[in-house]
């Protein structure tokens, strides 16, 4: 059995299994990247929920594990060399559970690079500017008597479906035929911005069908389904 006792993550949150991975998470946009993924390539795990009302994500020991204090982070009790691994950054796990397992990222260098460019297409453009959105629309910063800085990101993240809306048109997923990393760090901002958000008449999401259709595509998937649950809140 995986000795992980030298992680400090692990007294806040103790492995009931060392052996599985263990995933530290909140099911929003970020954390429900990993559980979907998780899900899909049916590996063992253990979910920990990362609650954000009791400031889980500001305490020593998650911190131990990720400095920036931001879900999701996991810990690999068999990671490179057979050694745990911990990691944070929902892109960067995605990537290295892609890479681990072999699966939902072409195994080509040019397919990977390209899959790999649309992964960092949501994490520096659609994940950021989806959710200024949802602050300036949804949250505190609907207050705010100036619209300017909402109808700022509106336009970006319209701008951002309709890149997306031309890419998909006769593509079944972001890599075409092939349901990738790219399409599970995607689409659960783009659910989240016309569901969570409550954005879609905002934004004009009927004006994206290539988009909705996606979308649709992917929630039907079971392991999304369950992924989309976990962790369970409390």
């Amino acid at each position: 059995m995986t000795d992980l006792s030298a992680f400090p993550i692990t007294r806040k949150w103790p492995a009931q299994d060392p052996d599985r991975l263990q995933l530290y998470s909140l099911p929003t946009p970020n954390g429900v990247k990993v559980s979907i993924l998780l899900e899909e390539l049916g590996l063992p795990y253990e979910p920990h929920l990362v609650s954000f009302e009791t400031q889980d994500q500001m305490s020593p020991a998650f911190l131990s594990l990720n400095p920036n204090n931001k879900i999701p982070a996991i810990l690999d009790p068999h990671g490179p060399g057979g050694q745990p691994l911990a990691l944070f950054e929902s892109g960067a796990i995605l990537v290295y559970l892609a890479e681990k397992t072999g699966r939902f990222i072409p195994q080509d260098a040019a397919g990977r690079y390209e899959c790999l460019q649309w992964v960092m297409f949501q994490m520096g453009g659609i994940g950021p500017m989806f959710g200024q959105l949802g602050f300036f629309h949804k949250f505190a910063g609907k207050d705010y008597e100036d619209k300017r800085p909402r109808d700022r990101y509106v336009a970006e993240s319209k701008r951002l479906l309709g890149v997306l809306d031309k890419h998909l048109a006769g593509r079944d997923w972001m890599m075409g035929a092939d349901y990738s990393i790219a399409d599970i760090a995607i689409f659960p901002w783009v659910r989240n911005l016309v569901g969570f958000y409550d954005a879609r008449e905002l934004v004009g999401f009927d004006d994206f069908p290539h988009v909705a259709r996606v979308l649709a595509a992917f929630v039907a998937r079971p392991a999304v389904a369950r992924g989309l649950l976990i962790p369970k809140r409390g």
